[in-house]
């Protein structure tokens, strides 16, 4: 299309991106983008129009904004680790426009306060948009229904397994109870606590290669079915986290219907038992990272469609902490700020293609999580756009990590495609590696619970 430059209809721009590959629903497009109020006014030959600011970025590759659903920001109470400011810096910093955050902050986000005292600590701090997520407990059961439908709430998390923080619902009556509450979509992190504790003393203690042995792949898969039986006796949508082993991935085949799942890319970048010998506790996670059975299949499910989306579960803790004798050593790793590099890596080495990964890291987030004006480049939509360049090679390094903690399990590694660029809501928050501008992020729309735009 052409926008006109003259008479009634020619309004000017208050950016306009130039010179770029779009990725579009209908496929690559050598368009420009005009942007207006924050929203992608026009896509098309914008030469000549009048706009406040041009961004020419030389034939790159425009992305819709990438989400990362799936992140622990720390704040409150953890702010050693990671906050709000430090943790959204990181996400711009790796082409990332909106995150979707964790409830188990110190306290944790399981009241209407909690929540509210979140949403409030956005503002001039946050360089990306965020949701929250509120966590279930025996205790707010009959509340969430209520708490989902709040401002800025991404929906409830559930942690069956005891994992980082006190959250935690592992009896069946108490998960009735969470699902008998409310409508939207149940996030889950499904590792049986029963299991958990009765495999304890197999966490061979100084030996981090024991986790997936101790957390095995039956662990995740015995909450997986719990689940998804919740799920149909409710009627209740759900969302399994960080799905790591090919026995979840058969039975999550056959409930498209009612549930959606999603892969870390350190799962598909790291296996066992190489990992531990290279990195120790850096690369202690829950769930653990698994071997190349587990990892073959992770990356068959990719390829196959039924993966509805990458989310790197961010979650920081400080290098002291995780020096820490195993299993002393906290489980997490931080990952918003190298989830695309990595996935991009994967793009140049073959292993997908890049409108693959847009569904993956854009489409498939928002369309899980129902967020409004995200996840695809088209005229109306909010003017989040990732700028990537196919043939950068750069080198990932501990050095350039904006997270509070400093580090990286991929310090060191060499990959093929970067993020150059990152604007949200039509204000350009990095590029060429850099911050840029004052923080302009705010929290979610969700199209379940719509409500005006803040002021």
């Amino acid at each position: 299309m052409t926008v006109p430059t003259s008479g009634p209809h020619a309004l000017p721009f208050d950016l306009v991106i130039e010179g770029g590959i779009l990725v579009t629903p209908g496929g690559l497009v050598h368009a420009d983008v005009g942007v207006r109020a924050g929203l992608i006014a026009a896509i098309g030959d914008l030469s000549g129009v009048r706009t406040a600011e041009i961004l020419d970025v030389g034939g790159a590759h425009v992305l819709p904004g990438v989400i990362d659903a799936q992140v622990h920001f720390r704040e409150p109470g953890l702010t050693h680790k990671e906050d709000l400011a430090t943790g959204t810096a990181a996400a711009v910093l790796g082409g990332v426009t909106s995150v979707l955050e964790m409830p188990n902050t110190d306290p944790p986000t399981t009241t209407a306060a909690a929540l509210a005292d979140k949403v409030a600590r956005l503002r001039g701090r946050a360089r990306c948009d965020v949701g929250f997520f509120v966590g279930a407990t025996g205790d707010n059961a009959s509340e969430l229904g209520q708490l989902e439908g709040l401002p800025g709430c991404a929906g409830v998390k559930v942690f069956m397994g005891s994992s980082t923080g006190s959250l935690l619902v592992a009896d069946d009556e108490t998960l009735a109870a969470v699902f008998a509450s409310g409508s939207r979509r149940v996030a889950l992190h499904a590792e049986d606590e029963d299991r958990l504790k009765a495999r304890k003393h197999l966490a061979v203690a100084g030996d981090p290669a024991s986790h997936p042995v101790w957390r095995d792949a039956e662990t995740a898969l015995a909450a997986t079915w719990r689940a998804l039986a919740l799920a149909r006796r409710f009627g209740r949508r759900v969302h399994l986290l960080h799905v790591t082993t090919a026995e979840e991935l058969e039975v999550l085949a056959d409930c498209k219907d009612i549930a959606s799942f999603e892969i870390p890319p350190q799962h598909l970048t790291l296996v066992a038992p190489d990992c531990y010998a290279q990195l120790g506790t850096r690369a202690q996670m829950n769930p653990p990272i698994r071997d190349q059975r587990h990892q073959d299949a992770l990356w068959a499910a990719i390829k196959n469609g039924s993966c509805d989306m990458i989310a790197t579960d961010h979650a920081p803790h400080t290098l002291e902490e995780k020096a820490r004798p195993y299993p002393q050593s906290p489980s997490g790793m931080p990952g918003v700020q190298t989830m695309l590099p990595i996935m991009l890596d994967h793009v140049a080495a073959g292993r997908l293609t890049l409108e693959r990964l847009v569904d993956l890291v854009c489409a498939g987030p928002a369309r899980v999580w129902g967020l409004a004006g995200k996840g695809r480049l088209t005229v109306g939509a909010d003017a989040d756009l990732t700028i990537v360049d196919l043939s950068a090679r750069r080198t990932i390094r501990d050095a350039d990590m904006a997270s509070r903690v400093g580090w990286t399990p991929f310090d060191g590694r060499e990959v093929v495609g970067w993020p150059v660029a990152t604007i949200v809501r039509g204000h350009i928050a990095m590029r060429d590696g850099q911050l840029d501008g004052e923080p302009h992020g705010r929290p979610l729309r969700f199209v379940d619970t719509l409500a005006p735009n803040p002021p």
